[in-house]
């Protein structure tokens, strides 16, 4: 697959697979499964740990290129998330 250059790093697609994956695509061709059940599990803060719950987990949505829960309850950098490093 060929991959487009861009001057920012954005995620143009983010599509819920099983657990706590998402399959994230972005906008330089690159596509990235993440799990976050290992962030989720570590998590104490209440805003976080919410999220535990697949109903609310599925609630992602992505906003301007970010990927985010409620309001910014939950959101990770860009980068990291390109990275697989969360």
């Amino acid at each position: 697959m060929k991959t487009q250059m861009t001057n920012y790093l954005e995620i143009v697609g983010a599509d819920y697979a099983t657990g706590y994956q998402i399959r994230l695509s972005f906008n330089n061709g690159t596509q990235r499964m993440m799990d976050f059940e290992p962030f989720l599990r570590k998590a104490t803060n209440p805003d976080i740990t919410k999220y535990r719950q697949l109903r609310n987990f599925k609630k992602f949505h992505l906003h301007y290129g970010d990927l985010m829960w409620g309001d910014f309850e939950m959101i990770f950098p860009i980068e990291a998330l390109y990275q697989g490093k969360i």
